[in-house]
This record gives C-alpha cells, sequence and structure tokens, in this order.
C-alpha cells in the first residue's frame, strides 16, 4: 500500500471548506451524494448559515429550501438543526470520533473524515463508498457493504500509524484509477499485488 499513500499522502479531500464548522456540514451534506455537488451548494448555505448559531436560530423549514436539492435534505435539515440546538457555537464542535459520532447525521465515516482533514491523531479508518468497493478487489477485505466491517477489517490488519492516510489514499485510487468499470490497470501503483488484476 505505501505506493498510494506515497502518491495521496496529504492530499485535502475533495469537499471544500475553509473552517471545521463548514467541513462538518458539507461531509454531513454529502452522504449518498457527490462531493461536486455539494461543493455547488456549500457557498449558498454558508452565505445563510455562517455558523452554528446562525442555525439554531433559524427553522428547520428555511435550512431544508436551502438544501432542498441535496438527497435526503429533509433529514439533513433535522440533523444540522438538531447538531446547532445541541452545540450552539461553532467552538463547541469536538475533535473526538467518540463525540463527533454522537452528533445526529455524524457516523463513523464522517468523523474520520473530519479528523483526518483537521490533522488530528486518527482513531479509525475512512471506510467510504470508493473504499468499500476498492478493498475486497485488490484483496485487502471480505466483500461487504456494511462499511464499519470493512473499516475493523482494514484496522485490524493495517498499522496504526497510517491510518489517516490509507482510507484516503484507497479512495482518491477508486475516484481516479480503480473505477467500478473500466479500471485503469495498467497505470495503477498496486498493479504488481492486486487481486483483481491477478485474476483478470
Amino acid at each position: 500500500l505505501q505506493p498510494i499513500i506515497d502518491t495521496y499522502k496529504g492530499r485535502k479531500h475533495p469537499l471544500e471548506y475553509s473552517n471545521l464548522y463548514e467541513l462538518m456540514v458539507a461531509v454531513l451534506l454529502s452522504t449518498q451524494d457527490s462531493d461536486a455537488h455539494i461543493n455547488k451548494i456549500m457557498p449558498f448555505f454558508i452565505e445563510k448559515y455562517p455558523n452554528l448559531t446562525a442555525i439554531s436560530t433559524s427553522n428547520i423549514n428555511s435550512l431544508e429550501n436551502i438544501i432542498s436539492p441535496v438527497i435526503n435534505s429533509k433529514n439533513k435539515a433535522s440533523w444540522l438543526y438538531d447538531i446547532a440546538k445541541t452545540l450552539e457555537k461553532n467552538e463547541n464542535i469536538s475533535l473526538t470520533l467518540h463525540k463527533l459520532i454522537q452528533l445526529k447525521g455524524i457516523g463513523r465515516k464522517s468523523a474520520n473524515v473530519i479528523l483526518r482533514e483537521m490533522n488530528q491523531p486518527a482513531e479509525g479508518i475512512i471506510a467510504d463508498l470508493h473504499v468499500i468497493r476498492v478493498t475486497p478487489r485488490i484483496g485487502l477485505t471480505d466483500e461487504s457493504k456494511d462499511g464499519i466491517k470493512i473499516e475493523k477489517q482494514l484496522m485490524s490488519l493495517l498499522p496504526k500509524q497510517i491510518w489517516n492516510e490509507i482510507g484516503m489514499a484507497i479512495s482518491f485510487l477508486g475516484r481516479e484509477i480503480c473505477r467500478p468499470s473500466h479500471p485503469k490497470c495498467t497505470i495503477c501503483p498496486l498493479k504488481n499485488d492486486c487481486n483483481y488484476l491477478k485474476n483478470a
């Protein structure tokens, strides 16, 4: 896996943000939706809701209107409103996995993304849709659509010092090279060790 860590190490997540609050909102909104779509919506959202205080003093209906193009917008508006009411201020957003996953709409994958982007010590491994698809293909994990199961397998296999980078490295590999169909195997940094290519 070292070749993909070397290739992608430190590369910023495709979601656009300028602080922890914006990152948390973008990550929550991106669930089941595309990063590119969320990046288009975020400037309008931030203009109206520059912080958690602005959300907590608004209402769910106006929140939902702003994010209506987003998949599952009704639930996401409710989750954001709940987070804002719970935390009240941006400064109260915690940077521990335990505290983050207690927030509505923030699961382990989202929390791991937030911790990685904020340069915090890794407490898990990002297991997004790309990681869930790519890791069984290359022979790292069993076939599963369960991100938590994939994450646990990766955590048991891999040394903790690479946890922060390996999830996003596999994710970038899945986005750019190890595509669902017609993967670019000839230019893949893992081509010498990949089960998919060996069995092709």
